[in-house]
């Protein structure tokens, strides 16, 4: 299974008039980072850095003079996100913004069930909160020391962490690994259930005879009504 963390930094928080000017993405193969990543600044156009984005993001104007314009990162953008779930935090952000972007360029949207928003799954997971990306980051021992400033790459990165603690940490991505080898499917997110397999060999039995004659004896001295007749051994 392919997934990609990612996250945007935009000259504002109107996606019909403030536009995308970074995007960082951390490629997962089932639940574990490839090493393979995705990073870009963009140029806004005619559209300016909002002093209040800037304050979160510090990335200014005179920065993004010589970066590529959304259309001459799309393509690439869009090899590398093919065929995975699109994860961010506070999905409905990013991929409002993202998919205003395509729409301009006269591209179809992300499709919806192709997108995992991690807040949603946070919520649901910690329903007293906070469930911020620092907040989470505090909750599962991830040094986020390093982040004074929002940035696209460095947030996607420590939000695989959390990502992969909410799922139950590596043991558990590399369980849901074996799972997914063995059934040869993916597993969603929201799908997660205990599963068991029979064994091939029943396990030897580790009570001997004599202590197998002794239990029957003790229940049988204990009446027809007695728990443990409804147990057999």
């Amino acid at each position: 299974m392919r997934e990609i963390i990612f996250d945007t930094e935009t000259t504002g928080l109107d996606n019909k008039t403030d536009r995308v000017i970074e995007i960082g993405g951390i490629e997962l193969i089932n639940h574990f980072p490839s090493g393979r990543t995705f990073h870009v600044y963009i140029n806004p156009g005619d559209k300016k850095v909002h002093p209040d984005a800037l304050a979160v993001h510090g990335i200014t104007d005179d920065f993004l003079k010589d970066k590529p314009s959304f259309s001459e990162i799309v393509v690439d953008l869009q090899e590398f996100f093919e065929g995975a779930k699109w994860i961010a935090h506070n999905a409905t952000f990013d991929m409002g913004f993202i998919n205003a972007e395509f729409d301009r360029l006269g591209l179809p949207p992300v499709p919806q069930d192709m997108v995992i928003d991690t807040l949603a799954l946070a919520r649901r997971k910690h329903p007293m909160g906070p469930n911020s990306l620092d907040a989470l980051c505090r909750r599962y021992g991830i040094d986020n020391s390093h982040r004074t400033k929002h940035g696209a790459l460095l947030d996607s990165e420590l939000l695989a962490e959390v990502y992969i603690e909410m799922l139950g940490g590596r043991q558990a991505a590399l369980g849901l690994t074996t799972v997914e080898t063995r059934r040869n499917q993916s597993i969603e997110l929201n799908d997660l259930v205990e599963i068991s397999y029979e064994r091939p060999r029943p396990l030897a039995p580790r009570l001997s005879t004599s202590e197998v004659e002794g239990h029957a004896k003790l229940v049988a001295r204990l009446g027809e009504k007695a728990l443990w007749s409804k147990y057999p051994v």
